[in-house]
């Protein structure tokens, strides 16, 4: 098999790093949404639940329009990063990062919600009745049991993030070397001619790293169940 080009390599090692941080800085708002959801009673519960779950069922050109809409250099909230923190997201990795994080996160809330659900609530009364406050008890019964749960959502946000095409293509562009991912570097030799080999390879290498997320979900939990069940 020929070598990998530097631009190849270049939207391999960027799409690693968009869908870990994507993983990685929505992991704490994905948690506690989860907690409310399985936990709160509020008005307008159905309404956030369905919100959150929306990026599964728009059109994901619609999700990255929105994102350039409000995040953009002329939107609302990117006007305000820009001005006041220097941070611009449009045609930016970052804002690559974003998108895959928005459009992974109904999976990740879902993964971490059914987990704490299935947590036994007595064991959080018993840690209470022995003085431990709400936090405590969070932090040192219900976290820990929801870990798999918690393990399953970080690494499916993660191969969600890694081959997220049409928000990201739509909000941060397709350029070669600072916003071009493994999908959309796939779609741009598509486009050309004699591009068929480099799309194959790059589709290739797509598969392994999707496929080793996901087994790696599965078997991190497994391994966390079996610990926390004393196996």
């Amino acid at each position: 098999m020929p070598e990998f080009t530097a631009e190849e390599l270049a939207a391999i090692g960027l799409s690693l790093r968009v869908a870990f941080w994507a993983m990685l800085g929505s992991l704490p708002f994905g948690i506690l949404v989860a907690l409310a959801l399985a936990r709160g009673r509020f008005w307008g519960k159905t309404f956030v639940d369905g919100l959150v779950h929306l990026p599964l069922v728009l059109p994901p050109v619609v999700t990255g329009y929105l994102l350039l809409l409000l995040f953009g250099r002329r939107g609302p909230i990117g006007e305000l990063l820009e001005q006041s923190f220097g941070i611009v997201l449009a045609f930016r990795w970052t804002g690559a990062a974003l998108a895959g994080a928005i459009m992974g996160f109904p999976l990740m809330v879902r993964a971490i919600r059914l987990s704490i659900e299935t947590v036994d609530r007595r064991l959080e009364d018993a840690a209470g009745t022995l003085g431990a406050n709400r936090f405590w008890v969070f932090a040192l019964v219900t976290l820990p049991l929801t870990l798999p749960g918690i393990v399953a959502g970080m690494l499916l946000s993660f191969a969600k993030s890694l081959g997220e095409f049409g928000a990201t293509i739509t909000f941060v562009s397709n350029i070669p070397g600072q916003t071009q991912t493994l999908a959309s570097a796939i779609y741009a030799y598509t486009q050309v001619p004699g591009g068929d080999a480099q799309a194959l390879r790059l589709t290739f290498v797509s598969i392994v790293i999707s496929m080793a997320a996901l087994l790696a979900s599965e078997l991190l939990a497994r391994r966390v169940r079996k610990r926390l069940a004393g196996d």
